[in-house]
């Protein structure tokens, strides 16, 4: 039986990888202490938990998030928008088109600098995110009372340090 190899993808050029296997024990210390793993399940659970309260509107816990990002006294431009959801520019731009489509938010030059957009809130995105705003507070009222320890400030504090 010949021994086969393949290189890994680029990062490493010289890099060789053989037939390897890692142990099913492994699996399950991964599974059972991964904490990015945990973080992620637990996010799509709050997101369809959310998703779910939302959809009477027709808005996903997404475009909340994003209405309430651009809910200011001026339009912000796309970075601290961008920074505020942890966001790539591209992913934005394309929630940002939906919205738009609905009449919910527009997207213009910045006077100050063309090469910039304004984002902004119109009066039915703050219609739509004011009949939001109450799904949401009960939605959470009822997750926070569901913590364990009844400690969301905490819970708040620790995954503000991971970020």
């Amino acid at each position: 039986m010949m021994r086969q190899t393949r290189t890994i993808e680029p990062s490493s050029p010289s890099l060789q990888m053989e037939d390897v296997s890692v142990s099913f024990e492994t699996t399950l210390l991964v599974k059972n202490s991964c904490l990015c793993l945990h973080v992620q399940r637990a996010a799509r659970a709050l997101a369809r938990r959310f998703d779910l309260a939302l959809r009477p509107i027709g808005l996903t816990n997404n475009q909340f998030s994003l209405l309430m990002a651009l809910n200011r006294p001026k339009p912000p431009t796309m970075a601290p928008v961008s920074a505020l959801l942890a966001l790539d520019r591209t992913t934005l731009t394309a929630a940002l088109k939906l919205l738009e489509r609905r009449g919910l938010v527009t997207v213009t030059p910045d006077p100050a600098d063309r090469r910039s957009r304004l984002l902004a809130l119109t009066p039915a995105g703050r219609t739509v995110l004011a009949s939001a705003v109450p799904i949401w507070k009960s939605t959470h009222e009822a997750l926070e009372a569901s913590l364990p320890d009844g400690n969301a400030g905490r819970l708040r504090q620790d995954l503000a340090a991971l970020a």
